[in-house]
């Protein structure tokens, strides 16, 4: 079989990867993909993912037989509609069901009608409006700018001249509208879930480390590492999570004429009053997908293939030890960074993951984005992957680049 990956990041890079794997699969193209796919056998095509058009046509004229959408502002596009209106086999949500994500405004709305938990929240149009409520509701708080942002487009401000600032921010755009939440406390996890309609089969839960400096300190980012499973949140918790969000999301979606097929995240606060929704993504998420899928054993080609035939699925996971992946970003990310710094070459064994390179004129990998690569590592537990993949990284001279030096550290305490 032929799989085509659209995106070009390090979570393609991990989906694309494992897809690869599949005794079945025979070719994995990646559209656009980046060049570090190509050290592990991918085959990159020059075409944008917000292209639908030519994606479609390279589709038909390669003869994939099935392909997997990454990124979300491909999903806001409407990819899964083009597609599908080809009659082409796709593994993602289509643009409605993709509003649970690019729409916060009506991804809140959504968790009201069918009273899954979620913080207090407000939107708002106006600038003044909001500026209003924010004086009465005061600080802490969090500010999210309605659609997509790659992670970045929220601020937990602690203070009222933080919250004020990134109010100013959102509304620098005319058409802008804000999302006001309650500032929840709780510690943090991200679920993976595979839907198709109705059915719905969870992942083991990860933790992603959103915030660019150690000791969660910084701006907030796409995210700068992970770790599966999350052994000292209990399994309690997550099956609370599966029944009181997951379960009637993916019933609350397919009454909206909005079934959603394709992978669902649930970003989830461990509240004193239970499990709450920090949000809602239609895809998987990155970096928590570099530590995840590689710790899926079943095929990854025959679970689409099955879930896309309406056929039960019967996951089998590595069962023993930890996957822990930190990213190594270009100094200023978030903000503005320098790109063309040139990448070590790793040796064979390492389990990289590229997202912002590019290839420069001797062959080597070049930066060209903020989230340039993420490493990972096995151990038998937490403290082990950990010990690993800073062992690793401090063999390194990176003078141009950061990483954050705690990833794990919540669930090592």
């Amino acid at each position: 079989m032929k799989f085509l990956v659209i995106g070009s990041g390090g979570r393609e890079h991990a989906i694309a990867k494992k897809l690869l794997a599949s005794p079945q699969v025979r070719t994995v193209y990646a559209a656009p993909g980046n060049p570090g796919m190509q050290l592990d056998g991918i085959e990159l095509v020059p075409i944008s993912e917000l292209a639908n058009t030519e994606l479609v046509a390279f589709a038909k004229e390669a003869a994939v037989d099935f392909t997997f959408v990454g990124p979300e502002n491909a999903l806001a596009n409407g990819v899964t509609d083009a597609f599908l209106a080809a009659n082409l086999a796709i593994f993602a949500p289509t643009k409605a069901a993709a509003e649970i994500e690019s729409s916060k405004e009506f991804a809140k709305q959504f968790m009201a009608k069918y009273a899954i938990p979620t913080a207090h929240y407000a939107s708002f149009t106006d600038y003044q409006a909001a500026k209003d409520y924010l004086a009465v509701v005061g600080a802490p708080i969090v500010i999210k700018a309605d659609g997509l942002a790659a992670g970045k487009g929220v601020t937990v401000a602690l203070d009222l001249a933080t919250a004020q600032q990134a109010l100013e921010n959102v509304f620098t755009d005319a058409d802008a509208r804000v999302v006001i939440e309650e500032y929840l406390v709780g510690e943090e996890f991200s679920l993976f879930s595979f839907v198709h309609g109705n059915k719905f089969y969870p992942m083991p839960i990860a933790q992603d480390h959103k915030r660019a400096l150690d000791g969660d300190q910084g701006a907030n980012t796409g995210g700068m590492g992970a770790y599966s499973p999350v052994n000292h949140i209990a399994p309690a918790m997550v099956q609370t999570t599966l029944d009181t969000i997951v379960k009637p999301a993916v019933a609350g979606l397919v009454k909206e004429g909005r079934s959603f097929t394709g992978i669902l995240y649930t970003g989830v606060i461990l509240t004193a009053n239970g499990p709450k929704v920090i949000e809602f993504n239609a895809r998987f998420g990155d970096p928590e997908t570099q530590v995840v899928l590689p710790r899926l054993k079943t095929d990854l080609a025959q679970v689409i293939i099955d879930l896309l035939a309406d056929r039960q699925l019967k996951l089998a996971w590595q069962e023993t030890g930890v996957s822990l992946g930190v990213v190594v970003a270009s100094k200023g990310y978030p903000g503005k960074y320098a790109t063309n710094i040139a990448l070590p070459v790793f040796p064979a064994d390492w389990d990289v993951y590229y997202a912002g390179v590019k290839a420069g004129a001797d062959g080597k990998l070049l930066s060209a984005g903020g989230r340039v690569y993420l490493l990972a590592a096995d151990g038998a537990d937490l403290k082990a992957a950990q010990a690993d993949v800073y062992a690793k990284l401090a063999q390194l001279e990176q003078p141009d680049m950061f990483y954050r030096h705690d990833i794990g550290a919540k669930g090592v305490k």
